[in-house]
């Protein structure tokens, strides 16, 4: 009997450490199964941040490839101007001085026609409502032409590369016109 006894207290022990080895196992597996849900998680967020990292990198490259002349154009505008305000003080009905006229005009359109090949393009806004973004208020002129707040006339013009303000356009914004008022011999 105390074989007996011994055998069933072996198989108790044996049942016990059998149960308390699947809890042990259970809760290991447990564990991993959290780290492995970690792990994955953890990847999911590194990918996610590696294509940002990407994205960013491309929209750099791009933005770099976009305003590379930024500077560049900004340093040719005054040279622009230049030619501008030469046709617009000579004459065009002087005969002595046509060819020079000529000259610059076709300079001109030929400097105009390259920035136009790489996005520069000339803010002009004569007429045009005064936009803050644009233009640069440098005076206010009563009109009554045109519609309060709108352009009368352009000192300077403004450029744009790709989209992006490099120089505003520098203007005379049109005012309402004051009220007149009655003279004294209008009273009476």
């Amino acid at each position: 009997m105390a074989d007996e006894q011994t055998v069933d207290t072996q198989n108790l022990d044996a049942d016990q450490a059998s149960q308390a080895s699947g809890d042990d196992l259970a809760a290991r597996v447990q564990v991993l199964e959290e780290q492995l849900a970690a792990a994955q998680d953890q990847a999911l967020r590194v990918a996610a941040d590696l294509q940002n990292v990407r994205r960013r990198a491309e929209q750099d490259v791009e933005k770099a490839h976009k305003f590379a002349l930024e500077k560049f154009a900004s340093d040719l505008l005054p040279i622009i101007d230049s030619l501008e305000r030469g046709l617009e003080l000579s004459s065009p009905d002087d005969e002595s001085i046509r060819p020079m006229r000529e000259g610059i005009e076709l300079t001109l359109k030929m400097f105009q026609d390259t920035l136009k090949r790489y996005q520069l393009e000339a803010i002009d806004p004569h007429g045009e409502p005064f936009n803050a973004v644009l233009h640069q208020a440098m005076a206010m002129q009563e009109s009554a032409d045109l519609e309060p707040n709108s352009v009368l006339k352009v000192f300077q013009k403004g450029y744009q590369l790709n989209g992006r303000l490099l120089r505003p356009a520098m203007v005379v914004v049109s005012k309402a016109p004051a009220p007149v008022s009655p003279s004294i011999d209008e009273q009476a």
